[in-house]
């Protein structure tokens, strides 16, 4: 399944540096508009309608496959310790972050009280790091994986839950744009597994956005965090009143 969802995000990236839309790939199927956006969300394209999305471009199911392979060749994850040294360091942190947001140098010295020395220093960091490349005129090339994330329970990881359990729910959840949803309740394993799945597609789908609005300049954009976690727990109050 990995390998299918890499395969068409493959082609939704190749489509994008086409310049062609959903609605381009509908008429040349012959299909909706609609009908065209469930094949992508769903992962149900036909061995023959990728070839038909290929040939749009001019390309073979071979040349597509090449590029999901290059595609997944870049960085996914970083060592512990690469991610100690960033972490150990706010202003780096900060740096990293926007990076992996697509952020600009320019968009950096804006928002923030970096001197550009120091901004720059720390895009060097990042690019002996492999996380980017810096090019002539302090220009940013990512060079991470789509599918890049922090290692689980690694030091970003403990730093970022740290700051959640302080910081994030701070707050009444009470604008427009703001969603806290908590819920309680008992599940079979089955169940469980079930939930599990739709929280890690919820994640991806929260990548693709993430990844398709890149290309916003950075007024249009704002940063968000999202919270999911599903657990086994009961209230510790609920104790003091169980027949042990």
């Amino acid at each position: 399944m990995a390998q299918v969802d890499a395969l068409v995000e493959t082609l939704k990236s190749a489509l994008k540096s086409h310049n062609l839309k959903y609605r381009d790939v509908a008429q040349a199927m012959e299909l909706s508009e609609a009908s065209i956006k469930r094949l992508f969300s769903s992962r149900t394209f036909s061995l023959q309608q990728i070839q038909q999305v290929c040939l749009m471009m001019g390309m073979e199911i071979s040349d597509l496959v090449q590029l999901m392979v290059e595609r997944q060749a870049r960085l996914q994850e970083l060592s512990e310790e690469q991610e100690e040294e960033i972490v150990r360091d706010p202003g780096f942190l900060i740096i990293t972050v926007c990076v992996l947001n697509r952020w600009t140098l320019e968009d950096m010295l804006r928002h923030y009280t970096f001197t550009e020395h120091e901004c720059v220093q720390k895009l060097a960091r990042l690019d002996r790091l492999k996380i980017i490349e810096l090019l002539p005129k302090n220009r940013i090339k990512l060079l991470v994986a789509p599918n890049f994330s922090w290692r689980k329970n690694g030091p970003i990881q403990r730093f970022f839950l740290s700051t959640i359990e302080k910081e994030l729910f701070q707050a009444q959840f009470d604008k427009p744009d703001h969603r806290l949803v908590v819920l309680n309740g008992m599940l079979s394993p089955q169940s469980n597994g079930e939930l599990q799945k739709k929280i890690e597609r919820l994640a991806r789908e929260f990548d693709q956005l993430n990844n398709a609005d890149a290309g916003l300049a950075l007024p249009e954009r704002q940063g968000y965090t999202l919270v999911l976690a599903l657990r086994n727990w009961q209230y510790e109050q609920l104790f003091k009143y169980r027949r042990m």
